[in-house]
């Protein structure tokens, strides 16, 4: 076998996936912002980079030169950390690399052998594949939707099921901009003593007291585990996890990702600590935020189009091709819109994904909406 030929049944792979309209390829930033999750602008923070030139300075390294368990462990981490604890109510907070890592690292360590656990059907990528590589029965449950939690714990339990249910679920879902019900999923939660997992991604930052995030008022509890991602509405990058401090401890005893991956750069912990500071000391951000997502919603429902009441705004087509080049049309009107075709959301539900950012103003938004309304009129 040549070289050439082995890589036949990946170019069969990549052809196939053009047939579909789903081959993806990279793209550089161009036009206004309605495409990153940078959603309070914190990314160029002016007060960030001030913080991060002042660490170096200091002589903070750029990078970590190992794991937290050998010498990998910065002041700076443990700082982000105790922050981290206090600003959202938990007992402890621990320092990840990404939410992706973060997600897979939870529920490939704390679900144990004869768990299960239950996920939101458009629950994270990275919760459905951490979860199947752990130990526990792994089922989904129809999004949004707690009595269907409920059953499926009930069902398990009526099969056999001894061990602890997980209940996973996002704060606000990334694709659909839907909040969940988490009153209600907590209340299934302390039925069936189990666990409640809640992926703040797109919540950390803009919503809550003091941007604390969605599940705000559970934080603390015994029985929730919390991910907050610090590379959306926080600017900076990296994950941390707020849960009680014997699971904290778990974690570093027997979590792998945490254990064998080097520390993320204590300069990104700076970073992400600075971004804490600026989400409480600077409510406005929230507020002008709000106001975004209140236009989009009207400019929305002009064109008939259901509005998600947050700052994801999806606009559904359908076909992946249609998707595509209505997003195309609109980013050579110089609006950074991009297509979602499946895997990433359900066969037969590519849409837009508009993502609302203080990187742009009220005017451009208006702008994105008569455009939208004149390409969606002409779309094929």
């Amino acid at each position: 076998m040549n070289g050439r030929a082995s890589l036949e049944r990946y170019e069969a792979s990549l052809r196939g996936l053009a047939r579909k309209s789903r081959l993806r390829t990279l793209s550089g930033r161009a036009g206004l912002d309605f495409a990153s999750n940078d959603y309070l602008g914190l990314a160029r923070s002016k007060r960030i980079t001030g913080a991060v030139i002042a660490a170096l300075a200091a002589g903070t390294p750029v990078g970590a030169t190992g794991s937290r368990l050998l010498r990998g462990n910065d002041p700076e981490h443990e700082a982000l950390e105790a922050k981290a604890a206090a600003f959202f109510g938990a007992e402890r907070a621990l320092f990840f690399g990404g939410g992706y890592v973060a997600n897979f690292a939870v529920l490939t360590t704390l679900p144990q052998k004869g768990d299960l656990i239950v996920l939101d059907e458009l629950v994270h990528a990275s919760a459905h594949e951490g979860a199947r590589a752990g130990r526990a029965e792994v089922t989904e449950a129809a999004h949004n939707d707690a009595d269907a939690v409920n059953d499926a714990i009930r069902n398990w339990r009526a099969r056999g099921g001894a061990g602890r249910p997980w209940i996973v679920v996002e704060s606000l879902y990334s694709m659909d901009g839907d909040r969940a019900s988490l009153d209600e999923l907590i209340e299934v939660a302390d039925r069936h003593d189990s666990f409640l997992f809640v992926d703040e991604a797109h919540a950390t930052g803009i919503y809550g007291p003091d941007g604390r995030g969605l599940a705000h008022d559970l934080e603390g509890r015994d029985n929730v585990v919390v991910l907050h991602t610090c590379g959306k509405a926080l600017g900076a990058s990296g994950a941390l996890i707020t849960a009680p401090a014997l699971l904290c401890d778990y974690l570093v005893n027997r979590c792998r990702p945490f254990i064998y991956a080097t520390a993320p750069s204590p300069l990104m912990a700076v970073a992400a600590a600075t971004a804490l500071d600026i989400v409480a000391d600077e409510p406005e951000r929230r507020d002008r935020l709000a106001r975004l997502v209140a236009l989009a919603a009207k400019r929305a429902e002009g064109l008939g189009l259901p509005a998600s009441g947050s700052q994801i705004l999806p606009v559904v087509v359908g076909d992946n091709a249609r998707a595509m080049a209505l997003a195309e049309a609109l980013q050579s009107r110089g609006f950074d819109v991009r297509g979602i075709r499946p895997p990433t959301v359900p066969e037969g539900t590519a849409r837009l994904r508009i993502s609302l950012t203080l990187n742009v103003g009220e005017d451009d938004v208006s702008a994105l909406f008569d455009a939208l309304a004149e390409e969606w009129e002409h779309r094929p």
